[in-house]
């Protein structure tokens, strides 16, 4: 019985460009303006030529020096809207290279942060690497490239369009060594490429056996290992030599491609003048089109050549790196036949149990440090689908460490925490949860992809509901347009929460947590906001810290280290002494909720009915369950 065939690994140009293609079609607005700017070159490099060749055959060879200047000045005034140009074409470059540049560093920290949870002893350098040092070799690479591309691009469509029209018959001398030196030239990409990640492979090796050296020579003095590590320091070295002059041998064929390209086409008009002339060619139209040559499509042609041999292989083997994710560590349980299983038993793709909890803790106990007094102390808490549940509390109470565990962002010392009825796990957190802290994250770049960061493919009627929602309008007024410039340095304090608060309403996920998210707005505007989040599906956890915040919601979870209570506000007025002192120093911003309507009379009613408080700090039913130590009064 044959042994199954495995799959064969795409190159690395494939992988590259598989990447590269969704990049490219979502930007297709800006490679046309791109485009379009570049038209303008076009036509320098076609009035170029032609005028030369009107200026000598209507002009000055047949007596009329005022027509031959008129056509020189054509060409020459076709030069200043080029000029012009640049500044539009390095604009829509901006818009080409930024956003791969800050692709690139989430793709780096994304992967460190999955590698670093999953295996925390076993972290690397390399996304250190990558997100400093790489990244910007990729944009920087990519920059020229794009420019370069462009460029060769339209000068030769230029070109190729004056030689058409100076006559046809030049190209059957110009065309053939083109497409020889251009053939060549791409024949060498994919081994460059293989020979160039040999090489940077070969120096790494050398460059880790070298330190390793360094480190341990008296180890290796001792233990009379010197005559076998200078073996494989040879070894090593050897394979270094031997890939450097590979890459060089594929360099010299390039070189020879070059010159294909760039010498061939004026060398072959010279020798074919002679026949060319007797056959009609007019000697304006034969110094046109080697204007055409040396001074357009030689110079083009190098200029890709040399780009695309220097730093577009680097570029490649960049690339490559971070499309060359390691694959996904293995979760716990997994069979090793391929079958993952949750610790609760459903298989990892199965979709969550029907009616399970958004958020659920069991018997959670959780403390920075060993000997330290603990935050969470067997705390057991489930939170429904559709709830709004706040969490109040004196300072250092341990609310925003309830939130960290809830959003899976801190572990738990002892107990469970639960998404959706399965083990939290890394890879469902984007999906599961959203936590928003006290200092919101806003970044330089427009407010659209701001607010998009969590969903990319948000329509325009979404986000305009969003900031219909939240009360973003003038924000956006002030900013002029969901594409104008955000600079979180010239937002106010609680801009930044706006801004924030909008990417986690338009993402919408099943548990939205806000730690004093809403700190930095005034009553009116947390308001809107809250309820804006309470309109959504989804659960809603609000670390409070107004009173009118905590009686909007459906529960109120009252903290005191580790001593909880859980109720509506009406009872914890009856019941908790903790939540009466908190009321008489929190001032009322709105009359309390009664019967479990809002202030505006709408009603929500809690999703798993009310619960109970009780004195010993245990909450029945849907509420939150602690089991506290004895108490010293």
């Amino acid at each position: 019985m044959k042994a199954p065939r495995t799959a064969r690994r795409p190159g690395p140009l494939a992988r590259v460009t598989r990447d590269a293609r969704p990049f490219l079609r979502a930007r297709r607005g800006t490679v046309l303006r791109l485009a379009g700017w570049s038209l303008l070159e076009f036509v320098q490099t076609f009035l170029g030529g032609y005028g030369v060749a009107r200026a000598l055959d209507h002009g000055f060879l047949a007596g009329r020096p005022l027509t031959g200047l008129l056509w020189l000045a054509v060409a020459a005034v076709a030069v200043l809207p080029a000029q012009l140009a640049t500044r539009g074409v390095f604009g829509r470059l901006a818009d080409l290279v930024e956003p791969l540049r800050d692709g690139l560093v989430r793709r780096a920290v994304s992967r460190a942060l999955v590698g670093a949870l999953a295996h925390p002893t076993g972290t690397t350098a390399r996304s250190l690497s990558q997100v400093t040092h790489q990244s910007e070799i990729a944009r920087d690479g990519w920059a020229g490239l794009v420019l370069t591309l462009r460029s060769f691009v339209f000068t030769v469509a230029g070109a190729v369009a004056g030689l058409l029209a100076l006559e046809p018959r030049l190209l059957l001398l110009v065309l053939p060594p083109l497409v020889l030196g251009a053939a060549l030239f791409l024949a060498t990409l994919v081994p460059m490429a293989a020979r160039q990640r040999d090489y940077l492979t070969a120096d790494e090796a050398y460059a880790a056996h070298a330190g390793r050296t360094a480190a341990d020579l008296r180890d290796i003095a001792a233990a009379g290992a010197a005559d076998r590590t200078v073996a494989e320091s040879r070894e090593l070295a050897d394979a270094q030599v031997r890939a450097a002059r590979s890459l060089a041998r594929w360099s010299g064929v390039r070189v020879v491609a070059l010159a294909v390209c760039g010498r061939f086409p004026p060398l072959l008009l010279l020798l074919g003048a002679p026949w060319l002339l007797r056959n009609g060619l007019t000697p304006g139209a034969l110094v046109g089109a080697l204007t055409y040559l040396t001074q357009a499509l030689a110079p083009a042609v190098q200029a890709l050549m040399t780009m695309l041999s220097t730093v577009g292989g680097r570029l490649l083997v960049v690339l490559d790196r971070f499309t060359d994710a390691p694959p996904p560590p293995a979760e716990d349980g997994d069979d090793g036949h391929g079958q993952v299983q949750g610790h609760g038993g459903h298989d990892r793709g199965a979709p969550p149990p029907r009616g399970a909890p958004v958020a659920e803790l069991d018997a959670v106990t959780f403390a920075y440090g060993p000997a330290a007094h603990p935050v969470l102390d067997r705390l057991s808490l489930t939170v429904a689908p559709g709830e709004h549940l706040a969490v109040v509390g004196p300072s250092g109470s341990g609310k925003s460490t309830l939130a960290a565990v809830l959003a899976g962002v801190e572990t738990p010392g002892a107990g469970s925490v639960r998404w959706l009825g399965r083990p939290v796990r890394a890879a469902d957190a984007t999906s599961v949860r959203v936590l928003l802290p006290q200092h919101a994250y806003v970044f330089t770049g427009s407010l659209r992809d701001n607010l998009r960061y969590l969903r990319p493919d948000a329509t325009d009627r979404e986000l305009a509901a969003t900031v219909d929602a939240l009360g973003l309008d003038p924000l956006l007024t002030r900013l002029g347009s969901l594409d104008a410039l955000v600079e979180p340095d010239r937002l106010s304090q609680g801009e930044r929460q706006l801004v924030a608060l909008g990417r986690a309403h338009l993402a919408a996920p099943p548990l939205i947590v806000l730690d004093e998210a809403t700190s930095r707005l005034d009553p009116a505007a947390e308001t809107r906001a809250e309820l804006a989040f309470a309109a959504l599906p989804g659960a809603l956890v609000v670390v409070a810290h107004r009173l009118s915040s905590a009686h909007r919601a459906d529960r109120i979870l009252v903290m005191d280290g580790p001593r909880t209570r859980c109720g509506t506000s009406a009872e914890l007025l009856r019941t908790s002494a903790l939540y009466r002192d908190l009321a008489g120093l929190w001032e009322p911003d709105e009359p309390l909720r009664e019967n479990g309507r809002l202030p505006d009379g709408r009603s929500k009613a809690p999703p798993n009915g009310p619960s109970n408080g009780s004195s010993n700090g245990v909450v029945h039913g849907s509420g939150v369950k602690s089991t506290p130590p004895p108490s010293p009064v």
